[in-house]
């Protein structure tokens, strides 16, 4: 019994299995989720040592294709992407609904019904149209290799903390053996701990403040974290005095950039945390993008660009005093304004940037659109000159073998001419005697005859000689029943060089007729 019991229990556990990697196979295709390359950190200095000589170019090129860390193209939080999805299908089944009503109630008469239903149908009908169009707004992550620590500034509400747990949470997939909702290709580390701070952690039963719920948190994630391990931090430093909220911040950021973690982001509105980049080469600053003309954030990423304040300009642009406005602005500092517009400028850079990579992309796919259009032209061409060549030569080949043909005739019909006379002499020769010597006093006369008419034809063919032709002259080729142009004269041999269409003949000037 215990063991039909501990195979039942085997066979359950194999069916859970069976049932996991089908749930997960079933998720990754309903989101079309992209593959992850997922690798341990130490395969690149493998990689790096082993490379000889032999492969050093494949190598170096496969190390150049994987110079980023962490490769995230356009990558959604799926409970956005989920929640997304579940609005669409309900003002989808919302739509359906009133139009099955609208047909159930066709009947009625009522003009009133009917207006207020099309009506309906109209505003579900635009509400579906905006949900297909107004998809989530993915993030791009790229981290290169040599970063530690990602700092990323921006508003509220910009989509900072979105971020990380998109990070993480692709990143658990990842691990778990489903696809992860990016576009291919997609890059990711094998972290052995996914370690976040994210929230506040405030507790009444434990006496814990914002702050201090917050460093409670980041000292359990110090100790736990290792050389493979991702850290998520959510407005590091905050809950406190900003000066020494950020003096400890930087000194956190520091401690995980050096022996901590393999990769930490952390989100921040200190202004202090984004000069680490200048004085530490594994830091990198990211910001949440803003619209400065709409007043609300785009939730894009600005990679290798600090964020800068937007409160006072938003003010502006609410409506608020003047005199406030400038008095801030003193308070401010102008160090600190001027730090903004090397912002804004850096901002307005990165993103004419991002323009000119975008259109120089589209330039790159039109010109191998072009470059294929190019090669199959001249495949074209190449195959139709060697098809027009043959042909030409077929067709030269047909007149040269008529031409040939031709002149064999008129060889054999003047040879057989002269061969007639001693068939005919040697046929008479079995004639009687007494007829020999009549029939030779008539050969004779005739051969006289035959001999006199060949020199008055010789006599009147050299008095009636045409005139030479000369170069260019059209002439008639008996022969070939054909005209040509006289392209070469040689005198002396008596002979011509015509061209008639595409074939080109060398003749005697018997062979023509001027």
């Amino acid at each position: 019994m215990q063991m039909e019991l501990n195979d039942i229990e085997n066979l359950f556990n194999s069916m859970i299995q069976i049932d996991t990697i089908n749930a997960r196979a079933r998720y990754s295709l309903s989101f079309e989720g992209a593959w992850p390359e997922l690798y341990l950190p130490q395969d690149i200095d493998i990689i790096k040592a082993e490379t000889s000589a032999e492969d050093k170019f494949t190598s170096l090129s496969q190390l150049n294709q994987k110079k980023w860390n962490l490769y995230l193209p356009k990558a959604y939080h799926p409970l956005l992407l989920q929640q997304h999805r579940d609005n669409l299908e309900r003002a989808m089944k919302d739509l359906r609904i009133a139009n099955a009503e609208m047909r159930r109630k066709q009947q009625d008469g009522s003009a009133k019904w009917k207006k207020e239903n099309k009506l309906n149908i109209s505003s579900l009908e635009m509400r579906v149209a905006k949900l297909k169009q107004e998809l989530p707004i993915p993030f791009d992550i790229y981290i290169a290799q040599n970063t530690r620590v990602l700092v990323i500034t921006g508003p509220n509400t910009g989509g900072k903390t979105i971020c990380l747990k998109t990070v993480g949470l692709a990143a658990m997939m990842a691990k778990s053996g489903l696809y992860i909702l990016a576009s291919e290709p997609a890059r990711i580390p094998w972290f052995d701990f996914v370690l976040a701070d994210i929230g506040d952690e405030q507790s009444l039963s434990q006496s814990l403040s914002t702050f201090s719920g917050h460093l409670k948190q980041i000292s359990e994630i110090r100790s736990l974290s290792t050389s493979l391990s991702l850290v998520l931090l959510d407005e590091v430093g905050a809950g406190t005095n900003p000066l020494e909220g950020a003096a400890l911040g930087m000194s956190l950021l520091e401690s995980f950039a050096d022996a901590g973690a393999l990769l930490t982001i952390a989100t921040t509105h200190h202004g202090e945390l984004k000069a680490l980049k200048y004085r530490n080469g594994a830091f990198e600053n990211a910001c949440m993008e803003f619209d400065d003309v709409n007043l609300k954030p785009t939730y894009r990423i600005l990679w290798g660009v600090p964020g800068r304040s937007n409160a006072i300009n938003i003010a502006e642009r609410l409506g608020l005093p003047v005199e406030i406005l400038d008095n801030a602005r003193d308070l401010y500092g102008a160090a600190s304004a001027e730090i903004n517009e090397v912002i804004v400028d850096m901002e307005r850079f990165k993103q004419d940037y991002h323009t000119k990579l975008h259109e120089s992309q589209q330039y790159l796919r039109l010109s191998k659109k072009l470059h294929k259009s190019l090669l199959l032209t001249r495949k074209r061409v190449t195959e139709h000159s060697v098809k027009e060549k043959s042909r030409r030569m077929q067709e030269i080949t047909k007149i040269g073998a008529s031409a040939r043909s031709i002149i064999h005739k008129k060889v054999r019909e003047y040879r057989s001419l002269p061969t007639q006379k001693p068939k005919q002499i040697k046929a008479d020769t079995d004639i009687p005697t007494s007829t020999s010597i009549h029939l030779h006093s008539t050969i004779e006369e005739n051969a006289s005859v035959v001999t006199e008419t060949a020199s008055t034809d010789i006599k009147s063919i050299t008095e009636n000689k045409p005139e030479l032709p000369k170069i260019g002259d059209v002439v008639n080729i008996p022969s070939l029943n054909k005209k040509a142009t006289v392209v070469k004269l040689d005198r002396s041999k008596e002979q011509v060089v015509v061209q008639a269409g595409n074939l080109k003949l060398k003749l005697n000037l018997a062979d023509i007729l001027t």
